[in-house]
């Protein structure tokens, strides 16, 4: 009778009895499956530089806005809040009409950003999915587009605006920048990766239409990617400038032309044009706040698909 051994089973191996490399003084090992990397006094150090960095600007912007223009301006400066806060909170709403120019922008923002979604996901849906002739050459126009500076197209821009009558409307700042070639690219380069070919198929095969795909199959798909598109659409039409300053007038202005005007004169009171300045980050706080979790998963979503 033949007998076999026990095969022998392998020893639990923990990290601080493995062998040390020579010369090295590392242990040798690997991060397994639902391990986590821990941050070491450095990594902590870094991540709270870091951190007060990014608080300061609005931090600053806060104690500013609460003192008077004299204290703003002193030497050193100050450094804790005082007690003008909402006297000059006030003074730069009825100063700027801050509250006619925080409706125009949230309707400007978030026409932008709808519209941007809607066709940037279906353009990025007919490049990356689609077969139709000239599909490459138009993609390559459409990047090209990326390379002509915006300050180029202003002037004919502001023509073709006064020509339809929109001047000084809010029509003139909404209309040109309802589709852009970034989000047409970025949708484009999602797709091509988050959704298969064989959902298209099967979703075909069921009798399915094209808009029923389009709802059903690619919205879905591509809801991580259009969270941190319309993150960055709304942030930018928020912020824009130029093109609005340009377009609108003093009395139909959005937050960043209404702000532009409280700063214009000969000698602006700094604390006051703070106190604008705080009221118009209010509501892009607002907005992380209410959807930060899902712009972090789309955010997530993008880099596991990556």
């Amino acid at each position: 009778m033949t007998t076999t051994s026990p095969t022998p089973t392998a020893p639990d191996l923990d990290p601080a009895t493995l062998p040390v490399t020579p010369g090295t003084g590392r242990r040798r090992f690997k991060i397994g499956a639902g391990q986590q990397l821990k941050g070491g006094p450095f990594t902590y150090a870094a991540l709270i530089i870091v951190g007060l960095g990014s608080v300061f600007p609005l931090y600053w912007t806060l104690v500013a806005a609460s003192h008077d223009q004299q204290r703003v301006l002193d030497s050193p400066p100050p450094l804790l809040p005082g007690g003008r806060l909402w006297s000059n909170l006030q003074s730069a709403w009825e100063q700027a009409h801050l509250g006619k120019a925080i409706v125009n922008t949230v309707v400007v923002a978030g026409s932008i950003t709808a519209a941007t979604l809607f066709f940037c996901t279906l353009a990025g849906y007919a490049f990356a999915k689609m077969r139709f002739r000239g599909r490459g050459a138009l993609m390559t126009a459409v990047i090209a587009t990326l390379t002509i500076p915006p300050q180029l197209s202003v002037v004919p821009l502001f023509m073709m605006m006064a020509d339809i009558g929109w001047g000084g409307k809010l029509e003139s700042v909404i209309f040109p920048t309802l589709v852009g070639a970034f989000g047409v690219f970025f949708m484009r380069q999602y797709l091509l990766e988050a959704l298969p070919y064989e959902l298209i198929e099967a979703a075909k095969v069921d009798g399915a239409t094209n808009i029923r795909i389009v709802w059903n199959v690619v919205l879905p798909a591509a809801r991580p990617a259009m969270m941190v598109l319309g993150m960055l659409t709304f942030v930018q039409a928020w912020n824009d400038f130029f093109w609005p300053f340009l377009a609108l007038n003093q009395d139909n202005p959005t937050i960043q032309v209404a702000l532009g005007q409280l700063s214009a004169s000969y000698t602006p009171d700094q604390s006051i044009v703070m106190a604008g300045a705080l009221i118009s980050t209010l509501p892009l706080l607002l907005v992380f706040v209410i959807f930060g979790k899902q712009i972090i998963g789309g955010i997530m979503a993008g880099a596991v698909k990556g």
